[in-house]
C-alpha cells in the first residue's frame, strides 16, 4: 500500500525537484506492513494494531553508506563484496542480542549499472543482509559532494559562507538533492521494515531529514538518530536558511545521540530559542516535549571494537613494523599524529607549535621526533589544497632550520596507510597530539591508548605508559580526563604541553594511562550500540498508549502523541449538551484562550464582547474570568461585560458583576514576605536583560518572555530556588510558569476559585448540570482537576478543555483562541438571553466565598 507521500516528490517542495529515475523492482518485503499512515495530507488518527512479527527482533541500521568492501573482478566483470571490519556500522552489532537480525540500507561505494542493480541487490539481501540504495552519479554528487560536504559539514564545524572564497553558499538545488536523497532512503526503509516492530537507527548529518519520512508513513515507528559530527551553537546553525526542516526532521525521531554534552547542549538551545520547546530531565534522561511525545536526548561518545584492534596487533606484519619503527627512531622520543587532510584538524598549528617547542628548547633538537600521518582527504576544494600547501611549506622550514642529515624532526606519511602500519607506530611513540580545531569524535586517542597497552615495547611484567596531548574541541577530549587538553590556537601552550608530555615522570605517565585504559575497555563500540539501543527501546515503549495526530505538510509534516481519552471538543457534543441542561457554569482564561499570546493588542475585540455579554445575559448561565491579570486590567479590559464574573490574580480577587465590590481572598493575610521576595527578584531583574517585574496586591511576578532565551530559562530556574530557600518559613508559594516565575499566598490558585464558586451556587439551590473550564496554562490545570473532582456538584456534563494539543488534565482540547471564540460563539447562539435591566444574581460577598 503506498502512501502519497511515497507516490510523488514533488509535495516536499514548492520548486521542481530533480527528475529521479524509479529505482529497480522493489525488494521483497521481509514483512507485511498493516496500518502505515497514509500521505502528508491526512490528518486523521491512526490506529494501527500491533501485530507479531513472528520472527526474531530486527534492528535496521541507515547510513550513507553500506559496511562493504566492493571490487569488480577483472575477469568475469562481476562485483564481489566482504564487509569492512573497520567499519563502525558493521563493529556495533556486537552490542547487540545474538538473536537480534541487522539489516543494513545505504549506498554502494561504486555506480552499479541499472541492468546489475536487481541482481546485485538481491544479492547483498541474501548474503549480507543489506539493502542498497542506488543513486544516479549526479544526484550523489549533488547530494554528497554538494550539500552535505560544502555545506553541512563546513557549517556543523563552524565555518560560515562568509565569503566564497571561504565556504560555498547555501544552492537551494543542492538541497534539493539532499531531499531527493532522503526521500529515496525513506522508500529503501519501508520496502524492508515492518515499522511496527523494528527499530531503525539513522546515522549522522547526511540523513537528517529521513525520520520526517518515516515518521510520515507510520507515526509510531521506532526511531533512532545518532550524530557523529559536531552541532554548532545556535548563533551559527541560524544561518543555514533550511534550519527549521532540519530540525524537524531530527524532531520526528523518539532518541537523538551526541558524542558530547556542548552539541547535546547546543541543539537543545536552538529548539528552544527557533521553536520554543522547554526540556528538562527526567530520571537522568533529558527529555523534549514536542506536540506530546517526549524526544529522548543521549550524550555517549562512540567507541573503539578492542578485539579488532587485537588482532590487527597480533599480526606478524605489524610485530615485524614495530620493530622496524623501533630500530629506525632508536634513542628518540617519538610523537605520533594520525589525522585526515582538511582545514579543520589543525595540521598546520600542529607543526608551528612544534617548531616553536624546537626553537625555545634547544636540548630536544636531535631528540624529539614527530611521525605525522596523512589519510586521504575526504573531500575535494581549494580549502584542502590550500592546508596542504602550508602543512609542506611549515614542514620543509622545520626540517631545514632542526635537521641534519641523519636526523629529521618532522616525518609526514601522506599516502595510505594500512592497519597494521598505524598500530606500530602507536605502540612505539611516547606521545600521541591530537590538535584539530574542531572534530566530532576522533578515535585515535582510543585507538594509541589500546596499542600502548598491548605494544612489544614493553615486558610482560613492565608498567604501561602512554601520553595524550588532545584539543578541547575534539569530541572525545571529555571523557579523557588524563589527557593534557589544549587550545590548538594556543601555539605557545600546545608547545609547553608537549614538553610536559615528554618529560613527565614515569609514575604519572603510568597513572594516566591505566585510568584511559580502564575507561577505554570498558566504553568499546558494543557497549555503545547497546546502550544507545536500549534507551530507543525505553523511548519507544509507550507508542501504543497514546493515540497519534499526523500534521503538517512536506518537510513540516510531525506527529501529535496523546492520551486516547484525549480529543477534540466538538461544537456539536457541546452545545447539544448546553441545550438539555437547567445551569450552567462556564469558567475562562484570558490570555492564550480568549486573546493569543502574541497579539500585541490583549484588549477584547467587539466580537469577543459580544459573545460573552450573550452568555452573561442567559440567566441559566454563571459566567468567570479567571485570570492571573491584575483586578484593575481586568476591570479595565472587561467592563463593557456587566454581568460577567472576574476572579483576579489566580482568584484571590474576586467580583460577581461589574456592580459588585472586589472582595479580597485572605482578609488580613500575612504579606511580609513580599518585602524578603521582591529584593532576590530585582537582583535578578538587574541581572537579566528583558526582564520584568510584575507587582500584584497578592504577589510578585518575574517575567523572562522578551530576555534570552537560554539565559532566561536558566535565570528562572535559579530564582526559583533562591526563592523557595528564603521563604522555606513563609506563607508563601513559588511557582514556576510558561516565562515567569509567581510568588503568591499559600491556598490561592484557580482551581480553588473554581471550586468555591461551585459551592455557592449549589448552596443557593441552584447547581450546575453543566460545566465548562477553557484554559492554556500550567495554572489552568488546577481547574481542570477541580471541576473533574469536585464533589459539591453533580454536574452530568463536564467539558474540561485545554488550549493547544499537549498533555493536559483535561479532557478535550481546542488548537487556539480562533476555535475558543467560535465555540463559545456557538452556545451563545443558542442562549436565550434575558434584557440587560435584569438585576444581577448572586450578591455575595467574598467571605460568602472562602
Amino acid at each position: 500500500m503506498a502512501s502519497k507521500s511515497y507516490a510523488n516528490i514533488l509535495d516536499l517542495e514548492p520548486d521542481k525537484l530533480l527528475d529521479i529515475p524509479q529505482t529497480p523492482k522493489s525488494l521483497p518485503r521481509v514483512l507485511t506492513m498493516p496500518g502505515i499512515i497514509a500521505g502528508v495530507d491526512d490528518n486523521n488518527v491512526v490506529d494501527s494494531e500491533k501485530i507479531p512479527s513472528g520472527c526474531r527482533e530486527r534492528k535496521i541500521i541507515v547510513a550513507n553508506m553500506l559496511p562493504l568492501h566492493i571490487q569488480r573482478d577483472p575477469d568475469t566483470l562481476k562485483l564481489t563484496f566482504s564487509f569492512d571490519e573497520d567499519s563502525l556500522l558493521w563493529q556495533l552489532k556486537d552490542g547487540f542480542d545474538p538473536e537480534s537480525e541487522v539489516v543494513y540500507i545505504g549506498s554502494l561505494k561504486v555506480e552499479v549499472d541499472a541492468s546489475e542493480q536487481e541482481e546485485v541487490a538481491q544479492k547483498l539481501l541474501e548474503e549480507y543482509n543489506c539493502v542498497p540504495t542506488f543513486l544516479p552519479h549526479d544526484l550523489y554528487k549533488k547530494y554528497y559532494g554538494g550539500f552535505c560536504k560544502h555545506q553541512l559539514w563546513p557549517l556543523f564545524h563552524y565555518m560560515l559562507p562568509m565569503s566564497p572564497d571561504h565556504a560555498d553558499r547555501f544552492d537551494r538545488a543542492l538541497w534539493k538533492a539532499y531531499v531527493s536523497v532522503n526521500k529515496i532512503f525513506a522508500d529503501k526503509v519501508m520496502e524492508v521494515a515492518n515499522p511496527e516492530e523494528d527499530y531503525i537507527w539513522v546515522h549522522d548529518y547526511h540523513l537528517m531529514i529521513l525520520p520526517t519520512f518515516l515518521r510520515n508513513r507510520c507515526n509510531r515507528v521506532k526511531l533512532g538518530f545518532f550524530l557523529h559530527s559536531p552541532f554548532p551553537s545556535s548563533e551559527i546553525y541560524r544561518t543555514l536558511p533550511v534550519r527549521d526542516e532540519i530540525l524537524k526532521g531530527l524532531l520526528n525521531c523518539d532518541l537523538i545521540g551526541f558524542h558530547t554534552f556542548d552539541y547535546a547542549r547546543h541543539f537543545l538551545s536552538c529548539c528552544s530559542r527557533m521553536m520554543g520547546l522547554d526540556y528538562e530531565s527526567k530520571r537522568g534522561h533529558i527529555g523534549l516535549d514536542y506536540l506530546g511525545r517526549t524526544v529522548y536526548i543521549k550524550i555517549l561518545p562512540v567507541g573503539i571494537h578492542m578485539g579488532r584492534l587485537q588482532s590487527v596487533l597480533d599480526l606478524p606484519i605489524t610485530k615485524r613494523k614495530f620493530k622496524e619503527i623501533a630500530e629506525r627512531f632508536k634513542g628518540k622520543k617519538v610523537i605520533v599524529g594520525v589525522d585526515d587532510m582538511d582545514i579543520f584538524k589543525g595540521l598546520s598549528l600542529k607543526l608551528l607549535a612544534f617548531e616553536y617547542l624546537l626553537q625555545s628548547s634547544p636540548l630536544l633538537r636531535g631528540k624529539l621526533v614527530l611521525i605525522q600521518i596523512v589519510n586521504p582527504a575526504r573531500s575535494a576544494g581549494k580549502d584542502v589544497q590550500e592546508a596542504k600547501r602550508e602543512t609542506y611549506l611549515i614542514l620543509n622550514r622545520i626540517n631545514e632550520a632542526y635537521g641534519s642529515p641523519d636526523y629529521q624532526p618532522v616525518v609526514i606519511i601522506d599516502r595510505p596507510v594500512a592497519r597494521y602500519e598505524k598500530s606500530a607506530y602507536y605502540s612505539m611513540a611516547d606521545c600521541c597530539i591530537v590538535n584539530a580545531v574542531r572534530d566530532g569524535m576522533n578515535l585515535v586517542p582510543y585507538k594509541y591508548i589500546v596499542c600502548r597497552q598491548h605494544s612489544p615495547h614493553f615486558d610482560e611484567n613492565s608498567a604501561r605508559t602512554s601520553m595524550l596531548v588532545v584539543s578541547e574541541f575534539v569530541g572525545c577530549s571529555p571523557s579523557l580526563s588524563g589527557a593534557i587538553r589544549v587550545n590548538p590556537w594556543d601555539i605557545e601552550s600546545v608547545a609547553v604541553a608537549i614538553n610536559s608530555a615528554v618529560v613527565m615522570k614515569e609514575p604519572e605517565k603510568q597513572l594516566r594511562h591505566e585510568k584511559h585504559y580502564r575507561y577505554i575497555s570498558s566504553h568499546d563500540v558494543a557497549y555503545w550500540a547497546r546502550s544507545f539501543m536500549q534507551d530507543l527501546e525505553r523511548a519507544s515503549k509507550d507508542h501504543y498508549n497514546k493515540r497519534c495526530w499526523g500534521i503538517g505538510f512536506g518537510l513540516g509534516f510531525r506527529v501529535v502523541s496523546l492520551s486516547p481519552s484525549f480529543r477534540k471538543l466538538s461544537g456539536d457534543c457541546i452545545v447539544s449538551a448546553y441545550k438539555r441542561s437547567n445551569k450552567r457554569a462556564i469558567f475562562l482564561d484570558y490570555d492564550g484562550t480568549l486573546v493569543p499570546h502574541s497579539s500585541i493588542v490583549k484588549t477584547p475585540g467587539p466580537e469577543l464582547i459580544n459573545v460573552l455579554n450573550t452568555l452573561c445575559d442567559d440567566p441559566k448561565n454563571v459566567v468567570f474570568v479567571i485570570s492571573g491579570r491584575g483586578k484593575d486590567t481586568l476591570s479595565e479590559w472587561l467592563d463593557s461585560c456587566e454581568r460577567l464574573g472576574l476572579a483576579a490574580e489566580h482568584g484571590y480577587f474576586i467580583r460577581w458583576n461589574r456592580n459588585s465590590e472586589w472582595q479580597p481572598g485572605l482578609v488580613g493575610g500575612d504579606f511580609e514576605w513580599k518585602e524578603i521576595a521582591k529584593p532576590v527578584m530585582e537582583r535578578y531583574k538587574e541581572a537579566t536583560d528583558g526582564s520584568t517585574i510584575e507587582i500584584k496586591s497578592s504577589g510578585l511576578v518575574w517575567h523572562h518572555q522578551d530576555a534570552d532565551p537560554d539565559f532566561g530559562s536558566c535565570q528562572a530556574n535559579e530564582l526559583v530556588l533562591h526563592l523557595e530557600n528564603v521563604l522555606a518559613n513563609e506563607p508563601a508559594l513559588v511557582k514556576r510558569g510558561r516565562y515567569i516565575v509567581e510568588v503568591k499566598p499559600q491556598g490561592v490558585s484557580k482551581g480553588l476559585v473554581a471550586e468555591k464558586i461551585l459551592s455557592v451556587m449549589t448552596e443557593q439551590g441552584e447547581p450546575p448540570d453543566f460545566i465548562t473550564c477553557i484554559g492554556d496554562d500550567r495554572s489552568d490545570e488546577d481547574m481542570f482537576e477541580s471541576i473533574v473532582t469536585n464533589t459539591a456538584s453533580n454536574a452530568s456534563d463536564i467539558f474540561a478543555c485545554t488550549v493547544g494539543r499537549k498533555p493536559s488534565k483535561a479532557k478535550y482540547y481546542l488548537d487556539d483562541t480562533t476555535e475558543v471564540v467560535k465555540l463559545l460563539s456557538g452556545l451563545a447562539n443558542t442562549s436565550h438571553p434575558k434584557p440587560s435591566n435584569n438585576p444581577p444574581r448572586f450578591q455575595v460577598t467574598f467571605d460568602a466565598v472562602f
